[in-house]
């Protein structure tokens, strides 16, 4: 989850990486590009009729989506090799159930471990991800790789929407994971958010770039762009869950 309190050595890790003007280590990066054919089609996900579950089936069928359960839990793959996570599950229609896209799996490097080895079974977790037709991968790679498929994933949601996000800051809501952008736009339904996020798999470690939609009810009224607090509660109550 977003919200962990963490140890003063933490605090005085992560505090003392942000000074460092050399680009932060991460162990390995997997991404799948977005592009505005998949944007639209996530964000055409609430707007799809009630199904029946064999009509489910059949609809997963139609488009070429398959379950996923091993990356992300009670998932669908797409069809352009992303990941889809549904509250409730079933990826169509129910406006008011929040869901998320995947497009990238990052691998933090852990600043509070002094030898800067952390775990290296989570490496085939890494593989799993890359062996997803279409999905390339990074080892080792730093927080600009991750920023450059952030950038990429944002400018896929401006051209489908037409429109450049109405926030943009740089927040460290995933550690271990570096400070990274978020970027937010609005629809007049739904909040969505481009950045990273916990992944709640395999021990909490690993970090999605993602994208979510939720409904706007989830939170209050967007903060303004220099209240940097309200914008990380504002996210958090999007986001997690």
């Amino acid at each position: 989850m977003w919200a962990h309190a963490h140890s003063n050595r933490t605090r005085a890790a992560l505090a003392a990486s942000k000074m460092i003007t050399m680009p932060i280590p991460v162990h390995a990066l997997a991404h799948r590009p977005l592009t505005a054919a998949v944007v639209a089609e996530f964000l055409s996900l609430p707007t799809v009729s009630a199904l029946t579950t064999e009509a489910v089936d059949a609809e997963m069928r139609r488009r070429g989506w398959g379950w996923e359960h091993q990356l992300v839990c009670e998932s669908v793959r797409t069809g352009y090799g992303h990941v889809v996570c549904t509250e409730g599950y079933e990826p169509f229609g129910r406006p008011d159930a929040r869901r998320f896209l995947v497009f990238g799996e990052v691998y933090p490097v852990d600043p509070a471990d002094e030898d800067m080895t952390n775990g290296e079974w989570l490496y085939g977790h890494m593989d799993d991800w890359q062996r997803i037709p279409g999905w390339s991968g990074r080892r080792p790679a730093t927080e600009q790789d991750c920023e450059a498929v952030l950038t990429h994933g944002a400018q896929a949601v401006t051209a489908h929407l037409r429109t450049p996000p109405e926030r943009t800051m740089v927040l460290d809501t995933a550690y271990p994971c570096p400070a990274l952008t978020h970027r937010v736009w609005r629809t007049p339904t739904h909040a969505l958010v481009l950045g990273p996020a916990a992944d709640n798999g395999p021990y909490g470690y690993l970090t999605h770039l993602q994208l979510s939609c939720t409904p706007l009810t989830c939170g209050p009224e967007l903060p303004s762009a220099d209240d940097t607090d309200g914008l990380e509660r504002w996210i958090t109550a999007h986001v997690d869950w």
